[in-house]
Order: structure tokens, then sequence, then C-alpha cells
């Protein structure tokens, strides 16, 4: 014997189903929009790992100012069709993409390095040592 259950679209358990997918299509425009990075920390620098993926290295732009860094990149997909294809579907990103972000100090710009692998921009931001504080000799 089969057993009859009412279905309540109100329920807890029903609220999730309710906001499945309604920012999907946002996503799809856009499925490269923000930067995805990881942070850590030592006591002598932070450690910054930006995925980038498609992106050529000539592309990515990073500033430092104080505390604050900027990474920005472009990416750029070739639209070269040979003779007799035509596009069905595109789902490739094309586009400027930036992310903008505080540490808790101060970088060192002049001794900072970066380096890109696989699609991995990795960013090594030295702190920058504050020099130690003198007490001022009054005659």
């Amino acid at each position: 014997m089969s057993n009859l259950t009412r279905h309540d679209p109100f329920s807890v358990e029903s609220i999730p189903d309710l906001f499945q997918g309604l920012f999907s299509p946002m996503r799809l425009l856009t499925p490269f929009a923000d930067v995805k990075i990881d942070v850590t920390e030592s006591d002598s620098a932070f450690t910054v790992r930006a995925e980038l993926p498609g992106v050529d290295k000539k592309d990515i732009d990073v500033k430092i100012d104080g505390n604050v860094v900027s990474i920005s990149a472009k990416a750029e997909r070739s639209k070269a069709l040979k003779e007799g294809e035509r596009v069905i579907r595109s789902e490739r990103y094309s586009g400027q993409l930036s992310r903008s972000f505080s540490l808790t100090c101060d970088i060192d710009d002049a001794l900072a390095t970066a380096k890109y692998l696989d699609g991995v921009l990795t960013l090594t931001l030295p702190k920058k040592t504050t020099a130690s504080r003198k007490p001022l000799q009054i005659d």
C-alpha cells in the first residue's frame, strides 16, 4: 500500500527551494565577474593567491597603495571563425574584472613580488617595517 503525503510549500524544508536559481541568470551573464582570493599572513609578509583563469600575464595589473591592493585583468577571447563555421553557443567570458581589498598594515611595495602560473596569481607582499621610535633628547 502506498503512503500519501501532503506538500506544504511554506514549510521550513521548502524555503531553500524558493530561492534556488533566483540569481542564476545574473551569474550566467558574468561567470567570471569577481576574482577569488586567498590571503595568508606571516610575521613579515602577506601572501595573496588570486584565481585568474584564462588571462594572459601581460593583461594583469596590480597596484599597491599603502595597505590597499588592487588587482585588475582583461580577459580576451578570440572570435575568429573558420570559413563555413558558425557559433552555436558561446559561454566563454570576455571583459574586464577587478578586485580591491585592504590589509591590516602597509605594504613595502619596493620588495613585493608577483608570479602567475596556471591561472593563479601569487603575490608576496612584505609588511612595511615601522622605524623604531626613539625618544627625543631635550636640552
